[in-house]
């Protein structure tokens, strides 16, 4: 599979916890949100960003047991991304999710 960030496919994402891969995927959520009707450029640039990261994250062997959720997550946000039609998803719900994993990654839990 190429990735987007090859630097951090090349090994460095696979060092980083849980809590600071999805504290990085919810920055590109973020991003996206920000640019969501204003810049369709930076906004599915950030998309992109955002799914390359879930991939990684989900080719991570460590989280073997973990999948189903971070799988959830990851259709969750395309839903998002689509309007909401399926989840009724939204960034502010995915931007809170995503927050609490930032905040473990920054008090390093």
């Amino acid at each position: 599979m190429a990735f987007i960030h090859k630097e951090l496919a090349s090994g460095r994402w696979f060092e980083l916890s849980l809590a600071e891969q999805l504290g990085n995927i919810g920055s590109e959520v973020l991003r996206a949100s920000r640019q969501k009707d204003k810049d369709d450029g930076l906004f599915w640039g950030a998309v992109g960003r955002a799914l390359d990261l879930f991939d990684l994250t989900l080719s991570d062997p460590r989280w073997k047991g973990r999948y189903w959720e971070i799988g959830r997550a990851r259709e969750v946000f395309c839903d998002a991304v689509y309007g909401g039609k399926l989840y009724k998803s939204s960034f502010p719900d995915l931007i809170r999710y995503f927050d609490i994993f930032a905040l473990a990654a920054r008090r390093g839990m």
